[in-house]
């Protein structure tokens, strides 16, 4: 933390590139930075403590000014934490060392919209939300739908590399993007090129999309756009066995059908979560939904075939009611009354992998878990809503409803509980995360899940940000130099 003279200085020279009232140092103002959705700050606060504070955040309005701050902190040796929408989960805007939170959401304009190329530019703390009511009016769409849409930020949704509820068929932000503006680590503005794919060396663009702000700060992006679908579908089946559900969403993506959605939801989540917040009377058994959008007449050729597969694998039909009952409310299973909140201790642990190695990751995780804490009640949930025609991704979770109250213990039974489901998911061949990102959560484990490989990931970091200023302790980085 700095001494009360150096931050006064510091404060100073910040009031001087973005004005005073763009500098807070109130501690019910610095009080909001320092808690997103990860569970550990939130707990603090519950129990009455008080989580890693910056020294002061800072509201940048122009690129010019974030390059300006991004010097001053290399002078000084100050931690920079970039800050979005404040929805992620994994910590990654907890300033562990204290120093200076850069909230981004003042670079908030839509700088063009190119129908003909269907793209558009905007700036990084761009609302997501905001974003699309804008593209819409305009007949397009940027299909990135995660459940932070009302919060989360352009930035956001490229730092961390996150999925949507429409990723089946239009993949993630990373995918989405075509080029970004971005402010290295010295304070240098840079573009990359002008399109993602190309023989013109290694793509550059992909180092920085998913670097949660270690590497640069982005602060403009160019992504593709998609025309609002003629025809959009949803349909609703239960099958007898987890397998079987499975193996049909392997099918339809082997197959190429390209639903926009493949929600499975495994037994447990199928009755505490399905027929709770939809209200649909089911019978105990995997839930799935899928859906397809476009043109109307291969949205009907698309689904045909889908419900082919499901009927061969014994699925019950339920009609397209279940299914629009979910899409209208996707977003219930993540707020009140209805999302895992206080006083139950929860995470979510999404991994993903190839389907062959998938099933036995979940039973594998699921029986380790429950048996390792049964003594805590440790229930463990998953469904599977990311798939790939190489994989899926599975979005489990665990809840213990009566935590230990004590932080200490609370956090020492926290981490336990993630170091065994993260080494059993990569025992099992899954990876460290799929679309929430690492933070300071996961940050102790990326060098076990990259091996010898980090040694590329370390170097990037000591090359580019030698005084590692920039969200210092994520990702596996250490302390500001």
């Amino acid at each position: 933390m700095m001494q009360s003279l150096q931050r006064q200085m510091i404060e100073t020279e910040l009031a001087d590139i973005v004005g005073r009232e763009y500098v807070l140092t109130d501690e019910a103002d610095r009080m909001i930075y320092g808690v997103d959705y990860f569970w550990l700050p939130r707990m603090l606060v519950d129990r009455g403590q008080i989580p890693p504070l910056p020294d002061m955040v800072v509201l940048p309005e122009t690129v010019e000014q974030v390059a300006a701050i991004v010097r001053l902190a290399n002078v000084y040796r100050i931690p920079l934490i970039p800050w979005g929408g404040g929805s992620g989960s994994q910590g990654g805007i907890m300033p562990v060392y204290g120093g200076v939170t850069l909230d981004l959401k003042r670079l908030n304009r839509i700088v063009n919209i190119n129908v003909q190329a269907q793209t558009v530019i905007a700036q990084a703390g761009l609302n997501g939300y905001e974003l699309e009511c804008e593209l819409n009016r305009n007949g397009l769409t940027l299909p990135h739908y995660p459940a932070s849409v009302h919060s989360a930020t352009l930035g956001g949704y490229l730092a961390c590399r996150g999925s949507g509820v429409l990723s089946t068929k239009y993949g993630k932000a990373e995918d989405m993007v075509l080029s970004i503006q971005l402010v290295l680590p010295n304070g240098d503005i840079i573009r990359t090129l002008p399109v993602p794919n190309h023989a013109a060396g290694p793509g550059v663009l992909q180092l920085f999309i998913g670097a949660e702000g270690s590497y640069g700060i982005i602060t403009e992006a160019t992504m593709r756009l998609e025309s609002l679908p003629q025809e959009r579908r949803f349909r609703a089946f239960l099958f007898g066995t987890l397998s079987k559900g499975l193996e049909a969403g392997r099918r339809m993506m082997l197959e190429r059908l390209q639903p926009t959605v493949i929600r499975l939801y495994d037994e447990p989540s199928t009755i505490k979560q399905v027929k709770r917040i939809l209200g649909i009377s089911v019978e105990e058994g995997a839930y799935m939904i899928i859906g397809f959008d476009g043109w109307r007449e291969m949205v009907e050729l698309q689904e045909r075939r889908a419900l082919a597969i499901c009927q061969e694998l014994g699925a019950n039909d339920l009609g397209s009611g279940p299914g629009w009952e979910w899409w209208n409310q996707r977003y219930n299973f993540y707020f009140p009354p209805y999302g895992l909140d206080f006083p139950w201790m929860f995470g979510t642990m999404d991994t993903v992998c190839t389907f062959d190695n998938i099933e036995n990751l979940y039973w594998t995780k699921k029986k380790t878990l429950e048996a390792t804490y049964e003594a805590w009640k440790l229930q463990y949930i998953a469904h599977f809503s990311h798939w790939y025609p190489w994989g899926v991704m599975v979005y489990d979770r665990f809840i213990i409803e009566e935590p230990p109250q004590d932080p200490q213990k609370a956090l020492a039974l926290h981490n336990e509980i993630w170091n065994l489901a993260v080494r059993t998911s990569i025992t099992c061949g899954g990876v460290l995360n799929e679309h929430h990102g690492v933070g300071l959560k996961l940050a102790r484990l990326m060098r076990e899940q990259h091996g010898s490989t980090f040694q590329v990931l370390e170097g990037l970091k000591c090359k580019l940000d030698p005084h590692n200023v920039l969200n210092p302790g994520k990702m596996g980085f250490g302390p500001t130099s």
